[in-house]
């Protein structure tokens, strides 16, 4: 059988400059050939800057805090419940816009790029995305 659970407590943690990546699934931890996920913590005013995943599409959904997400050029708040769909390759962003810790929950698939099961590109410093925020 191909299933298990994870709870909480036994996620690995990843704190990161700006957050906290806790990995739900990806191809090391549950064997996951399809979808990544991710439980997404940003510190206060912190974010991660704009980068594409070439071969994955990409589901986030807010779970707590404010959340400026841009797509491209375009930017929403998103606040608990509401979601942003992005399609491979597209550039996007996510910035935490509270004083408290904010949360996402993102979804990518399919698996690529070995054990962690995503690959992002850095696009921060290629225009227009260097001057967008």
């Amino acid at each position: 059988m191909n299933a298990m659970f994870v709870p909480s407590s036994s996620m690995q943690r990843d704190t990161l400059e700006w957050g906290v990546l806790g990995w739900m699934s990806r191809p090391s931890s549950t064997g996951a050939q399809a979808l990544t996920i991710l439980e997404v913590t940003f510190n206060a005013g912190q974010g991660h800057n704009f980068h594409k995943h070439p071969d994955q599409e990409e589901a986030i959904i807010a779970i707590e805090g404010e959340v400026e997400q841009w797509l491209e050029g375009e930017k929403r708040t998103l606040r608990p419940g509401d979601s942003a769909f992005i399609g491979k390759g597209v550039v996007h962003a996510s910035f935490n816009v509270s004083t408290s810790p904010a949360k996402v929950l993102a979804i990518l698939g399919p698996c690529v790029g070995g054990d962690d099961g995503y690959v992002a590109v850095d696009m921060s410093g290629e225009a227009p995305y260097r001057t967008l925020r």
